[in-house]
């Protein structure tokens, strides 16, 4: 017999959250049933809604009786894995969590597969790390974006999705669970692991999945495909070796223009994809926290307010992106001479500055603007360098961010100083119209319509900095319904790298489809994963 009888739906004070009395009464008077026939209640969906001025909890929560059971908390455990025999017959491109966890899909499933990662091992990708947010050095193979778990493992953690199959949403975030993540991302309607705990996640669901016969290289670079026309039968590595795959998986993140350059050189199915360019805005978090929670702002049950920005400028659609609320910006490029720029948050979320990227769509007639052809599969590419060789040479070098007072940007003047903030190679004012371009009118009108309706944005303390360009893949890699390249047998793009994700949570579940995509076609049976995922 069940110990949960049913759930109910509450919006409450959050005071109540800090009250196990008060949340008590609250979910019997919702059940209309006694407290004593009550052992506990438990919260098993958790939202913030600041809307209206009034803040509110929405919670989900499940009754559970007297005399049903032992009550006992769900502990939850990595899925057992059985030995996998033979060869690896997959070659996954990319240990991100679009390739990650298609090689845990497809372990499920029975298949062996190697994953083959240019970057480093998670202790080894940090020494890497700390030589550019300390030095200016970037390693071109292990950065903020490339390494093992990929851009997601040291910029955040959220786990935020559109995607309304909450069964497979749930399968994702209970394998976390599994691997070590807080059991809270069940619960929260936003979740989020933070940077500081994602990597051991990440540690144990590889030595997981290693330990089941999984294969992980790496430090090596893939550079080009084995096989004939329009049939990928393997890679190529850098230095000449090469690997046999009866499938390729190519999930190589955001940033790899190598891999879409080598694709497009082989006659790859590829096309523009629209994504955004802007900067990163920071303010001090007691600010957000005033406009969004009032009279409540530090309340314990809310913890670090965050936001989210849509707005229409210009013709151009402006929104806010990776919101990090207590959190820190960091330099995220990938090569030399481009400058980029990141946040993430821990998972306490206790820094004194909240950041996000405040960008603008990049659209075919954008390109057209900078003299670029849209056809080209490869113009989006272009326009993110350029914009990040000209942000990089505004900041004197050394990856030092040139940046604007909010304020003074909205007012097209010069800042004669810069407020504080997180971002560890130093800032340096500029006219971030001189790295921006046209993008900055949209820009502009975009913070003046954001700060009629939150106070405080367009201010002295808060601060501009350039350039977030990497919010999203500017290619797309075209695949049919069954996740084949539509050019090449044998080749299936996955994830954000590939234009289908955006995020951590949407690229794992892309990696999961992918796996099933490839034991279907295999006739493989799909078990408990063919019923969660879609065809």
């Amino acid at each position: 017999m069940s110990t949960v009888d049913a759930t109910y739906e509450l919006s409450v004070h959050p005071d109540v959250m800090l009250d196990p009395a008060a949340l008590r009464r609250e979910a019997c008077r919702a059940a209309r049933v006694r407290e004593a026939d009550v052992r506990d209640v438990v919260v098993v969906r958790r939202a913030i809604d600041a809307r209206r001025g009034k803040v509110r909890m929405h919670l989900r929560v499940a009754l559970r009786f007297v005399g049903m059971g032992s009550g006992a908390p769900e502990v939850i455990a990595p899925t057992v894995l059985a030995s996998l025999p033979g060869e690896p017959a997959v070659a996954i491109v990319g240990a991100g969590p679009a390739g990650m966890f298609c090689a845990w899909a497809l372990a499920r499933l029975g298949i062996r597969s190697i994953v083959l990662e240019r970057g480093k091992p998670v202790r080894g990708r940090r020494h890497d790390l700390a030589a550019l947010t300390k030095h200016g050095v970037v390693d071109p193979d292990s950065n903020y974006c490339f390494g093992e778990g990929g851009a997601g493992t040291f910029s955040d953690g959220k786990l935020y999705t559109r995607a309304d199959k909450r069964g497979e949403v749930a399968a994702i975030t209970r394998a976390l669970v599994g691997y070590g993540a807080p059991a809270d991302i069940l619960v929260d309607a936003r979740p989020h692991i933070g940077t500081n705990r994602l990597p051991k996640v990440i540690g144990a669901m590889r030595e997981h999945l290693e330990a089941a016969g999984v294969r992980f290289a790496f430090e090596s670079r893939v550079e080009g495909f084995v096989g004939g026309p329009g049939v990928v039968a393997g890679v190529r590595l850098a230095g000449g070796a090469t690997i046999d795959a009866r499938a390729v998986v190519l999930a190589p993140g955001h940033s790899a223009r190598d891999v879409q350059r080598f694709c497009a050189e082989a006659g790859v199915a590829l096309a523009f994809k629209p994504f955004a360019i802007g900067v990163r805005v920071e303010h001090p978090q007691s600010l957000i926290d005033r406009q969004q929670y009032g009279a409540l702002a530090g309340h314990a049950a809310l913890g670090s307010a965050s936001y989210r920005l849509v707005e229409q400028a210009c013709g151009a659609g402006v929104f806010s992106f990776c919101m990090c609320p207590g959190g820190f910006m960091v330099p995220a490029a990938t090569d030399p001479g481009e400058q980029v720029v990141n946040g993430w948050s821990p998972s306490s979320r206790s820094g004194r500055f909240a950041n996000s990227g405040f960008v603008v769509e990049i659209d075919a007639a954008r390109l057209v603007a900078h003299g670029l052809d849209p056809a080209h599969p490869l113009a989006g590419v272009e326009l993110q360098r350029e914009l990040e060789r000209r942000a990089y040479d505004a900041g004197g070098g050394a990856f030092v961010g040139p940046a604007q007072r909010i304020d003074d940007f909205v007012a097209k003047r010069p800042s004669k100083e810069l407020p504080e903030c997180s971002y560890p190679r130093g800032v340096v004012a500029v006219e971030l119209d001189a790295v921006l371009g046209d993008l900055a009118a949209p820009m502009r009108e975009a913070m003046i319509q954001v700060g009629r309706k939150m106070k405080g944005f367009v201010a002295a303390d808060g601060i501009a900095v350039a350039l977030e360009s990497r919010t999203s893949c500017p290619v797309r890699i075209a695949r049919d319904p069954a996740g084949q390249s539509t050019s090449h047998a044998g080749l299936y793009p996955c994830g954000e790298g590939a234009g289908y994700a955006g995020g951590i949570m949407s690229a794992a579940l892309d990696g999961v489809r992918t796996a099933v995509a490839i034991a279907r076609a295999w006739g493989r049976p799909l078990g408990e994963l063919g019923a969660i995922v879609e065809p």
